[in-house]
């Protein structure tokens, strides 16, 4: 049986919570995810804990902000004008809305609060400074894909 590496092939199942037992998202009642380590689709932290599981390991793993989703970032905090709002959207603390950066790309941001003439916003990740807690259940390692080809 295949023990994950650091550039295995892992179908799992995963729950994301906070260590105070919240539950952020869950899909052990739904199809498994499948994901390459090494590539940046996990935590750093996470992928680090699955090296060593094989097929049926259960574990639960609780992650520091620098291996899971960083520190707070007071510079990414800003204020925006209120006019680029739409304005029949209800803006409340801790809504979290995507906003578009230069590049076009999209990122979430956090409502810290609000008056009629600005708003100020997070773009922090909305886990940035929290310890997480994942629980896993390894479906699957292949590690054929993280072997290199040779030709003979």
């Amino acid at each position: 049986m295949s023990m994950i590496e650091r550039t295995s092939r892992v179908t799992l199942h995963y729950r994301l919570g906070l260590t105070n037992d919240q539950i952020l998202e869950d899909n052990f009642d739904d199809e498994p995810m499948t994901v390459t380590l090494g590539c940046g689709e996990m935590a750093e932290g996470l992928e680090l804990a699955l090296i060593g599981l094989r097929s049926g390991d259960e574990q639960t793993i609780d992650i520091d902000p620098d291996l899971a989703f960083g520190y707070v970032d007071e510079t990414l905090f800003r204020s925006l004008p209120r006019i680029e709002f739409d304005p029949e959207l209800e803006l409340e603390p801790g809504l979290i809305i995507e906003f578009a950066n230069e590049d076009g790309d999209t990122l979430p941001g956090t409502i810290l609060d609000f008056n009629e003439d600005e708003v100020r916003i997070d773009l922090n990740h909305p886990l940035a400074g929290q310890t997480v807690r994942y629980s896993v259940k390894i479906v699957a390692v292949n590690n054929d894909a993280a072997e290199p080809k040779t030709l003979h």
